[in-house]
């Protein structure tokens, strides 16, 4: 078992020293401009090595993906009872924004990496369809809870909207230039305003 521990930790600083090492090179010359030849290279390991942690090279740039979704599932299954999926979720987004976590969107550094991402055609259609998966992982985790699946799909659908808007708001005014402090302030708002939406239902807005 210790061994085993001892190769997972190994894998995992392999994994974040390639990112990191990718992450550097695609802003210093562009993600397109960048090949893994050239990851590997300037990582001191083989391509092999390199698509064996990343089959896609986007996922070397966008790599805390599966621990976003690690973490969503973990939150949801570890809460307490009679606390809602919906409970969990809005706490998370408060202390993930409270901690200064990159997932939050407030953040300085925020800046540069969209700059990357939005000037890539194929880091932007990941990053759209790792909504996709976050949608997907929350309805599978709720769809062991209900017997509806579509229900399981919808919900999971609007939690994943919701906390991908949460963090695009943030993304969109950092780029915008606002103030971080500014973002950060008003983010608390956002969040409780998101999940007070999705605890009330839209009901008739928008009537006339």
């Amino acid at each position: 078992m210790e061994n085993e521990g001892l190769r997972e930790r190994k894998k995992r600083t392999t994994r974040g020293w390639i990112a990191d090492v990718a992450s550097g090179l695609f802003f210093e010359h562009g993600f397109e401009n960048v090949t893994i030849a050239d990851v590997a290279e300037a990582a001191d390991v083989s391509k092999k090595t390199v698509t064996n942690y990343f089959p896609r090279k986007e996922d070397m740039f966008l790599d805390r993906q599966e621990d976003r979704l690690v973490e969503l599932e973990t939150r949801i299954r570890s809460r307490a009872d009679g606390e809602s999926v919906l409970a969990v979720m809005r706490s998370y987004q408060h202390e993930l924004l409270e901690t200064g976590h990159p997932l939050s969107g407030a953040i300085q550094a925020i800046e540069p990496f969209f700059r990357v991402v939005r000037q890539s055609l194929s880091l932007t259609a990941r990053w759209r369809e790792m909504g996709s998966e976050m949608q997907d992982r929350i309805a599978s985790v709720l769809a062991e809870e209900v017997a509806d699946n579509a229900q399981a799909r919808l919900i999971g659908a609007a939690i994943g909207s919701a906390l991908d808007t949460i963090y695009m708001i943030a993304v969109d005014r950092m780029l915008r230039g606002d103030a971080l402090e500014d973002v950060r302030r008003d983010q608390v708002g956002v969040i409780d305003s998101a999940f007070a939406m999705l605890e009330d239902g839209i009901g008739d807005y928008g009537k006339k």
